[in-house]
């Protein structure tokens, strides 16, 4: 079990936190203020609640602060900084009301006291030399000078439209709730109870769970034992950071910073820990998600191998996303290659992705086309129609990995040798494709389509549009009583979505048919064009014509899905 190393763990309020004399950093390299409107709408909700009910109080999460240098005086913000920055422009809104009271005359010299107090409680103290109040918060290195200038000293912006998304986001907040608290007159017209407001309503309501770590590994334990929203945003961030922590020159940095950027731009912000995952899947064996940043921590410690990390991760990024789309400009050269890609999202199959990181380096492209299709043959016998353990499938697909990328495996055939333990055998697969149902509602009405689609060219030879027919179901979902006299309530549930009871129909004949009785079917499945719906020529239907019907089907399923290299 991992130990976690907590220097302190406790309650605290916002207005105990940033009044005890500290400083927060935000890392340099910390994502920007990301907060919305809907941010704002929830957090203000939460305070008129706590205004109308002062003697309740409500818990706004974790925050995760890690000390900084030697004392006990300043604080790096690991997680919890956007709620930390729109908490301090909730100050900045009801100091700059209590400026607009001074400005009308309303109890002037109380007011303007009431300010300073505020200021040097909540935002900072001021400088002797340029008068201006230096910040208790120190957000990133895109933010920090905008909330320093324009929000900490009170000056609105020139040209709002000039300032970058975040800047935007941090004036707009202080707008918002400037503009929410005019909505309050009884608190907004009596500095008194302004200053309550903020004090008592805020301050000391909103509560935190805050958690002081030695450092980064620990944070980073933290992330994963709590479990939080936004945990993925929040763990790439550090691992961020901790990469840009080994690079000492600023050409370096900038250099670093260019291609992080280019490659959360490839990959998203959401998507990184999993692709970083099957990264580190090339070298390393089950790989789990909790043991990333330590994985990285343990291997990369300066800035030659930081950026060998960087370059790896750049290299790979472009295949990692278009592997979920079959479409992606990346298989421009290799068309062939679509189709397999576009079986492997409808079974949701990701196991591979190591294995076919480590290929796409290692092997031709024709040999990387052999090992798509031998992935999409394993995984829908394994997966699809056997329903077999998915964990035991990552661990086969990592040992091939790592062997692939260490040259002992250079051929999609000795891919197949080390994959034989999860190819499911031809007689247990015939008997499971014999037994096999899928709903043909909602996300599984397109693996329905793709199965039909794939019988249909195994018997007429001709290539099937997936989206060009209508699903018919022989017995009807909802039967009518001449139906019942062949089935009853139990084999009705078991057999409507059965295989055998599904076939291809032209949409205008499918809608023709709809309920009628079976011998009314089948003078248009005479019809249709499809060779699997002209030969349904069984006397009645019932449930031993779905069996007969499907045994067929499985017996072709055994050589549709079958492995080149047996």
């Amino acid at each position: 079990m991992v130990r976690i190393n907590l220097l302190d763990t406790r309650t605290t309020s916002f207005g105990d936190l940033i009044s005890n004399g500290k400083i927060y950093r935000v890392p340099p390299f910390q994502r920007d203020y990301s907060w919305t409107e809907e941010n704002w709408e929830d957090l203000w909700q939460d305070i008129l609640m706590l205004h109308n009910n002062v003697s309740v109080s409500h818990y706004m999460g974790a925050i995760v602060l890690q000390r900084s240098g030697t004392t006990d005086q300043s604080f790096t913000i690991i997680d919890g900084q956007q709620r930390l920055a729109t908490l301090s422009i909730i100050a900045v809104a009801v100091i700059e009301m209590l400026q607009q009271l001074v400005e009308k005359g309303i109890e002037p010299q109380a007011n303007q006291e009431r300010q300073e107090i505020l200021k040097r409680t909540y935002l900072g103290d001021r400088d002797p030399r340029s008068l201006r109040y230096s910040s208790k918060l120190i957000l990133n290195e895109n933010n920090n000078d905008f909330y320093q200038s324009n929000l900490v000293n009170l000056r609105k912006p020139l040209n709002i439209r000039s300032l970058s998304k975040s800047n935007q986001l941090l004036w707009q907040a202080f707008e918002y709730f400037f503009t929410q608290l005019e909505k309050l007159p009884e608190v907004t017209q009596d500095g008194e109870k302004l200053a309550m407001f903020i004090t008592d309503t805020v301050a000391q309501g909103l509560l935190l769970i805050q958690i002081s770590v030695e450092d980064e590994l620990n944070a980073y334990t933290v992330f994963e034992t709590l479990n939080a929203r936004g945990i993925e945003l929040t763990s790439t961030d550090l691992l961020k950071n901790y990469l840009f922590s080994l690079f000492r020159g600023p050409d370096d940095l900038q250099e670093a910073q260019r291609q992080w950027r280019r490659i959360i731009n490839t990959v998203q912000m959401e998507k990184f820990p999993e692709f970083l995952r099957y990264y580190l899947s090339l070298k390393h064996t089950r790989v789990r998600r909790e043991r990333l940043f330590k994985l990285v921590r343990s291997s990369v410690n300066d800035a030659t191998k930081a950026f060998d990390l960087l370059d790896q991760l750049e290299n790979f990024s472009s295949l990692y996303i278009a592997l979920s789309n079959p479409n992606d400009e990346f298989w421009r050269d290799t068309p062939e290659n679509q189709t397999y890609i576009r079986e492997l999202n409808l079974f949701r199959v990701k196991q591979a992705y190591p294995t076919l990181f480590a290929a796409y380096q290692q092997f031709s492209p024709e040999n990387f086309t052999r090992l798509l299709k031998l992935i999409v043959v394993i995984s829908f016998r394994y997966s699809i129609v056997s329903h077999l353990n998915p964990n035991e499938l990552e661990s086969v697909y990592n040992t091939v990995a790592t062997n692939i990328a260490e040259g002992t495996i250079t051929t999609p055939r000795q891919v197949f040798d080390t994959l034989r333990p999860v190819y499911v055998t031809d007689e247990k697969f015939k008997q499971d494709f014999s037994l096999l149902s899928i709903s043909t509602k909602g996300q599984k009405r397109r693996l329905v389509r793709y199965i039909l689609s794939q019988l249909e060219v195994d018997a007429s030879g001709i290539q099937v549009e997936e989206n060009s027919f209508s699903i018919e179901h022989i017995l009807p979902e909802v039967p009518t009583d001449e139906w019942r006299q062949y089935f009853t309530e139990r084999q009705i549930e078991e057999m409507v979505y059965r295989l055998g009871n599904l076939t291809l129909l032209e949409p205008s004949f499918n809608r023709d048919i709809g309920q009628k009785n079976y011998q009314s079917k089948q003078e248009k499945y005479q019809q249709s064009v499809y060779q699997l719906t002209q030969r349904i020529t069984a006397e009645e239907w019932n449930p031993d014509a779905i069996a007969a019907r499907q045994r067929h089907f499985a017996q072709r399923a055994v050589h549709i899905w079958q492995s080149d290299f047996l």
